[in-house]
């Protein structure tokens, strides 16, 4: 289960901003997950839970928020939005499609109190 190695990675860099804007706590992480970044959702947020405990982030909320798959059909010329984990273009049934969003897990926001 990669997610807890995530989580942890996260919380590091989480720490480090905190620090970095003399934060006393974090109120609200915010995460952009996106379809093909392979990672579980329900998986993150448990190994969140887990790992967040005695730490700044003790008492924050954890709000996912799910990046559908964009491709772009180089045989039609269709970008397309997508919710599941496929590459073909709906609109011509091409597999000769490139992704434009939709890999990657990225941290977007923290709300945190100061000093």
């Amino acid at each position: 289960m990669h997610e807890y190695s995530i989580v942890m990675s996260l919380m590091e860099q989480i720490t480090q901003l905190a620090k970095d804007n003399n934060a006393t706590d974090i109120i609200r992480v915010d995460i952009k997950v996106g379809v093909l970044s392979g990672v579980e959702p329900q998986l993150l947020q448990t190994a969140f839970d887990t790992f967040k405990l005695g730490t700044i982030c003790n008492n924050a909320e954890l709000n996912l928020q799910q990046q559908a798959l964009v491709i772009k059909c180089r045989q039609c010329n269709q970008q397309t939005e997508l919710t599941q984990r496929n590459i073909v273009c709906p609109h011509c049934l091409s597999y000769k499609t490139q992704v434009i969003d939709g890999e990657d897990m990225m941290l977007m926001q923290l709300e945190m109190n100061s000093i």
